[in-house]
């Protein structure tokens, strides 16, 4: 499943990927928010990693900066979280650190550019070589 959430700053790009998604027929769950009414991201960001199962979902957060909702989503166990600034960073961070979540600026980001990112982000398989598939297994604190 892919999940989708954001704070009031990143509300309208997140309309936006929500009609692109339609378009490309991909199913998705929106946990809000549901208008621009200020709210606070850290509530979002752990709505959405909290319904995720790390192992074979996937997450699409959108706040001023994506900075923010990223800081907070990997605070989780499990959760790889990136910031998609450009569309290179994003095919890097899904094949080489197997990235479950995509954190996006609706500050920052036009809306072709999100488009874009979103597709590498969905259609970009884990490398799944052995260096990479190490270096995972130590973001993990225990």
């Amino acid at each position: 499943m892919l999940y989708l959430a954001s704070d009031h700053a990143g509300y309208k790009l997140k309309e936006v990927a929500k009609e692109f998604l339609n378009f490309l027929q991909i199913e998705y769950q929106d946990l809000g928010t549901n208008d621009e009414e200020m709210v606070d991201y850290p509530d979002y960001a752990r709505k959405l990693v909290k319904k995720m199962n790390p192992k074979k979902d996937k997450g699409l957060l959108f706040c001023g900066t994506g900075s923010g909702m990223c800081i907070m989503a990997n605070r989780y166990k499990k959760i790889r979280a990136i910031v998609g600034n450009n569309e290179h960073e994003v095919l890097l961070g899904r094949a080489h650190n197997d990235a479950n979540v995509l954190c996006l600026g609706g500050r920052l980001t036009g809306e072709n550019g999100a488009k874009k990112m979103i597709k590498i982000f969905l259609d970009t398989p884990f490398a799944g070589e052995t260096r990479h598939k190490r270096r995972i297994r130590k973001l993990d604190i225990k």
